[in-house]
């Protein structure tokens, strides 16, 4: 008996829809981070991107725990000398909700190429209402 290694071709992608309405960022993005790497599947290699489509809704209505949204400071850097920006996950909740779920969720996944192609089956919504209609998303509870 050998073992089934999945390809790039034969993986069949899901579309899942989670509502982020005070649900807590950290668990949720984890559960996201689990289906968009395909963990849950039975078919899963480490090296093969075999996970689903995640839409997430209502990203300006997630809840952070504790002192967090005074206390927890996210970076960025411009690349010159003296670039370094910070910005509060309060603030960054009120004018980015979206990024502030993305970064979550880019912790948990692979530093490379892999893990790069993994984030852009995520679609991030601060409203309630999104474009995929289409795809006919399953609503993921968690």
């Amino acid at each position: 008996m050998k073992t089934y290694q999945a390809k790039q071709g034969e993986v069949q992608r899901d579309w899942y829809l989670v509502d982020a309405g005070g649900k807590i960022l950290g668990r949720m993005a984890s559960e996201i981070a689990h289906r968009l790497r395909g963990k849950h599947k039975p078919v899963y290699t480490p090296y093969t991107d075999t996970g689903d489509f995640v839409i997430v809704v209502n990203a300006g209505s997630v809840a952070l725990t504790g002192k967090k949204l005074t206390d927890k400071i996210y970076y960025h850097h411009s690349g010159y000398p003296g670039g370094i920006k910070a910005t509060a996950a309060g603030k960054m909740l009120k004018e980015k909700p979206e990024e502030l779920i993305r970064a979550a969720v880019r912790g948990m996944l692979p530093k490379n190429t892999l893990g790069r192609a993994m984030m852009k089956k995520l679609k991030i919504y601060a409203g309630s209402d999104h474009p995929h209609e289409a795809q006919c998303p399953r609503v993921l509870e968690l």
